[in-house]
Order: C-alpha cells, then structure tokens, then sequence
C-alpha cells in the first residue's frame, strides 16, 4: 500500500518539480536547479522505487510474523490508534535517521540524499538504493506493538510525502508551526554543510524529538548544501555506493580489528587515534575558534 501511494505520487513530483524550476528562475536569492544535478536526483528516486518495492516484500513479511507476536491487540479502525501511530512511527523514523548520521555504516547509505549541492523539489527524490535494506529494524517494534502492517505501511508513506515539501529554499520560516512540526526551514539545517549544523533536526514530521534529545538548531545563517568533502559527480552508481566503496577501502588499510570496526561503525570522519573529522570534532573546534 505504501509503494501504491508513492506510485500515484509520481506525476505530483514530477509537475511540482517542474514548476519549482520555473519559479525559482525568478528569484535572484535561490540557487535554483542545475539539469545534471536534477537528473541525477531523478534517477536515484527511481531506483529507489524500484529497489524498495522489492525489499518491502519481505519486509512485510517479517512484519507479519512479528505481528503474530503481538504485545498488545490494537484495533486498525480506531482513532486514537492512527494518532498512537503516527506518533510511535515518527519516533522510529528520528533514530533511524539520527543513526543514519551518526554511524558510518548507515551513513554509507544515507550520504547520497545529501551529495547535492542544489535544494530543491528534486532533492527530495534522491533517495538510496540500499536504505531499503539498513533501515529494516528501526521499524521492526511497530509490528511486535500491535500496529498492523497495513497500517504501517500508509503512515510510513504519509512521513515520506510530507518530507518532500520540506526541499525549498523559498519558504521562509513559519511561525508557530515551526515549534512542533518539521518544516523548510528546520530541514535546510539538516541539510546545511556548515559546521553548526551538521547532524541536526532528524525529524520526519515533528521537530519534538530534536527539541527533546538536543540535536534542534534553527536556521540563522545561509546553509551551505552538500557534504562536507563533495564527490564531484553526478553519476548515478557512484552517488549510490561512493562510500561503501570508502569504507572498504579503510577496512583494508585497517591496523586492528578494533579500527576496522571503528571505521565501519564509528561516526563519518572517524580515524584511528583521534585523528578524524568527525561532525563533534568539527564543532569543538569552531567552539573553540
């Protein structure tokens, strides 16, 4: 059901997009769309499609188990049990995307989303191909609470559509809104290369979770989009698996089995002995500066 709404989704991304270009080729403050950049965005949306709508059968699979399993019998048409959903799914999405940044092995599939230099609509389809396969167990205590996976599956779909919106430069802040719910404006934090803001605002839909575990930063300054060392490459497969294929490489080099492991799951940047850049490193030394 989630990959059913995504599919009829498709022509509203693909007419926003659009629009989104034209519109911005107005405004002398957005940086706009670049067509290499775009397309390549595009194309990792539809492999992502394509890829998740294969994974997520057995996905649901494991879900079902899980569901057989239950703690709690939770009615599907209840009120409060959508409401109860929503909140629970939203929480798994912020430490499936916290953990994205903060491990170096989720980070390996996430990092794509964030090679753009560009912030646009287009941005937001540039998804992974293998976060289909990482993300698997932050939603796996959805099911073993009583949350069928039908329903699941649309709450997933709705957070997935509501982030897609959150890809504008031209939106300014929105008031109030911003306290609660995830908007423009929080997201281009999230997605600002700059040192104070680097692994910040995770929310999905709410913005609560970052308030309440400390990695909330508003917007102040101009965000500076991309990586903090951009790939330079608007090739598809290299976007996909730049840094799996960084991470192999460091394993190989690696002294110890502790560094092989600290490579592969220690914080992005991390190096032996303290010498690595990581996002904590970085903004130490701008405390300090």
């Amino acid at each position: 059901m989630m990959s059913t709404l995504i599919y009829y989704a498709i022509p509203a991304f693909i007419i926003t997009v659009a629009l989104e270009a034209l519109y911005v080729r107005q405004r002398a403050n957005v940086r706009g769309y670049e067509t290499k950049d775009t397309f390549a965005s595009l194309t990792m949306g539809v492999g992502n499609v394509l890829i998740a709508g294969v994974v997520k059968i057995g996905v649901i699979a494991l879900w079902l188990f899980l569901y057989e399993h239950r703690i709690f019998d939770l009615p599907v048409s209840a009120w409060w049990v959508w409401l109860l959903l929503f909140v629970c799914e939203d929480f798994c999405y912020y430490w499936f995307h916290r953990v994205s940044h903060e491990s170096r092995f989720f980070w390996a599939a996430h990092v794509n989303h964030h090679s753009s230099t560009h912030y646009n609509l287009s941005t937001a389809l540039r998804q992974s191909w293998t976060t289909p396969f990482t993300g698997i167990v932050f939603w796996l205590p959805l099911p073993l609470l009583g949350f069928h996976p039908g329903m699941i599956l649309v709450q997933q779909a709705i957070s997935l559509l509501y982030q897609y919106w959150l890809h504008v430069e031209w939106l300014p802040k929105l008031g109030p809104f911003e306290w609660i719910f995830n908007t423009p404006s929080h997201h281009r934090v999230h997605h600002g290369r700059n040192v104070k803001y680097l692994d910040r605002n995770h929310g999905g839909i709410l913005i609560v979770w970052d308030r309440l575990f400390g990695t909330f930063e508003p917007e102040a300054e101009t965000p500076d989009y991309g990586l903090t060392k951009n790939i330079e490459t608007f090739h598809p497969v290299k976007i996909a698996f730049h840094e799996w294929l960084a991470i192999a490489r460091d394993v190989m080099r690696a002294r110890s089995l502790r560094d092989a492991l600290g490579y592969v799951f220690g914080p992005p940047g991390w190096a032996p002995g303290g010498r690595g850049e990581t996002s904590a490193v970085l903004r130490a030394r701008l405390a300090r500066s």
